[in-house]
């Protein structure tokens, strides 16, 4: 068999817990033009852009696609792209066009601050991108500054309205819920997400690296939220407010729909109700290491493999046994220090 070659595979990725591995969450690069400050640290330096200069190069579009192509080919159904912020990567449309053409592949999407999209979310849907997600914390400009330390809320609602245009289905907003901070706003981003058709999650604060800790002591779980949200919405009889029992995507939100504004609202509750027994997800970052858990640190180093020669059956195997590793459940609700070291732009969320 040559290098270029995928032999056999197994039906499906299998963990030893049983669960399938179906999505990946792939990180193009651990650079981003935003600093928000539950993600990463307020002042340059090469450590807090999620990089360690011990560490080689991040991977070139070959290299990318021939690892994606092997998870793909082992029956991974779903990638998202993801940074840092992905539309700083030159080269991210060819490798949108590469990763979409994979056999196997049903879903391509990608996640992103926004702050680009006016001009690069029609070149990104004709890559063959599909999905979009947004993230956007807050509607007022002077908070959405402080959040992202300097962010340009006008900006990125003109991204926003750009992939509308470019005809993304669905567009989804993410909103990272802190208490005191930006929950204020939970029933004015149900309201903008309605009026422009758009999909919204709600998502609690995690202590992914030391921002993430940081932040934790503004920290709303998820029926707090839902209550806010059935405060607003649900004692009126025009806008009944109901859950949706249909899976929405590959993702672990949970959803209910207000159906006087169309909108579906989905929670995302790592910490408060965790969804690790059905977890089916892996991240593998800019740097060509496999992460099997948000919330532990274990890596597996698949980049070296591939650039000391080794063959795709090499590599699949190395996969497979990969997998195999990945644990029953993250520890961000114990008090462990082992994951505190995650960057979380290097980790794609």
């Amino acid at each position: 068999m040559t290098m270029g070659e995928v032999g056999p595979a197994p039906l499906a990725l299998i963990d030893s817990f049983g669960r399938t591995i179906r999505y990946m969450r792939l990180s193009v690069t651990d650079r981003c033009n935003f600093r928000c400050h539950y993600c990463r640290p307020a002042h340059d330096s090469v450590m807090c852009e999620g990089r360690d200069p011990s560490k080689q190069a991040a991977m070139s579009l070959a290299e990318t696609v021939r690892l994606v192509r092997l998870f793909v080919a082992l029956g991974v159904a779903h990638i998202r792209l993801t940074g840092g912020e992905p539309l700083l990567r030159r080269d991210l449309l060819p490798l949108a066009i590469a990763l979409q053409a994979l056999p196997g592949l049903e879903d391509l999407s990608l996640s992103t601050n926004g702050f680009l999209l006016p001009s690069l979310a029609l070149p990104l849907r004709q890559s063959g991108v599909q999905r979009i997600n947004i993230s956007l914390d807050s509607l007022d400009p002077d908070a959405f500054a402080t959040i992202t330390r300097g962010g340009d809320l006008k900006q990125v609602l003109q991204g926003i309205d750009a992939a509308v245009t470019a005809g993304f289905q669905p567009i989804k907003i993410n909103m990272v819920v802190m208490g005191g901070i930006n929950d204020h706003e939970i029933p004015a981003m149900v309201t903008f997400a309605g009026q422009r058709g758009l999909m919204l999650r709600f998502i609690e604060a995690m202590p992914v690296g030391n921002e993430g800790r940081a932040i934790m002591g503004h920290f709303m779980p998820a029926t707090v939220i839902m209550e806010r949200i059935q405060q607003h919405f649900g004692v009126r009889s025009d806008l009944p407010y109901q859950p949706v029992t249909e899976p929405i995507g590959a993702g672990p939100a949970r959803y209910h729909h207000i159906a006087g504004l169309g909108v579906d609202v989905g929670i995302i509750s790592a910490l408060s109700q965790h969804f690790c027994d059905s977890c089916n997800r892996v991240r593998l970052t800019a740097q060509g290491e496999l992460v099997l858990c948000l919330g532990r640190s274990n890596r597996v180093d698949l980049l070296t493999l591939l650039r000391g020669g080794s063959s795709d059956q090499v590599l699949r195997d190395h996969i497979v046994a990969a997998i195999r590793q990945k644990p029953r459940q993250h520890e961000f609700d114990r008090q462990s220090s082992q994951f505190v070291a995650h960057s979380m732009p290097s980790l794609g969320g």
